[in-house]
């Protein structure tokens, strides 16, 4: 019986995207929950209330590096779907590991903002990011494995989805890599990183 649920749980690729939707959507939601006004009672004028937003800087740059990493993973997980025929429950397992790496993301996010100095905030973003990166990896590799791709995919589409996540997962660890001389160099080239994927999908292949 066990046999038999396994061949027929987790087929539908579409009540798949629907979930991941929604987990994105909530993940970059929180995100911005971390950005906080000033507090009024140290505010009485505008050096005050500049000062404030100022201090605020760090945390506003992790929420847009973070917003754009959701949004280049969602991209990457959209793209698979988008060219499987079927799931099923081994592949359904796999996006749901990788829908776990998506909801502790605004955690990640949170601690290296606190603690930007700190090589351990930075690292354990970059183990988020890695876990992110092997799921959508192994994600495709089932499907490929499995047959559960469309039969009408371009013969350069496989290569094209693991090269792009293996390029990507090196940059990732070059930077995680620049922690070693600062922190703020790792976070810098993260930043840049995320720019190129966001800002140029016809170059970063």
């Amino acid at each position: 019986m066990t046999t038999a649920y396994n061949r027929i749980a987790g087929q539908s690729v579409e009540r798949l995207a629907a979930l991941s939707d929604g987990i994105f959507a909530f993940a970059m939601t929180l995100l911005v929950l971390d950005l906080r006004v000033p507090a009024m009672e140290a505010v009485h004028n505008e050096h005050d209330l500049w000062h404030g937003l100022a201090a605020l800087s760090p945390r506003l740059v992790m929420y847009m590096m973070t917003f754009m990493t959701l949004g280049i993973f969602w991209l990457g997980q959209q793209t698979q779907l988008n060219h499987l025929e079927r799931s099923n429950i081994r592949l359904s397992w796999i996006h749901i590991a990788f829908l776990f790496f998506v909801t502790i993301t605004p955690f990640s996010t949170a601690l290296l903002a606190e603690f930007t100095g700190y090589r351990i905030a930075l690292v354990a973003y970059w183990f988020n990011l890695l876990g992110l990166g092997l799921a959508l990896y192994v994600s495709w590799g089932c499907a490929t494995r499995s047959g559960l791709v469309k039969d009408d995919i371009a013969p350069e589409v496989p290569a094209a989805v693991c090269r792009r996540i293996v390029i990507a997962q090196s940059l990732y660890a070059f930077g995680a890599l620049l922690c070693v001389a600062s922190t703020h160099w790792s976070i810098a080239f993260i930043v840049l990183v995320q720019l190129y994927y966001a800002l140029a999908p016809r170059i970063a292949k």
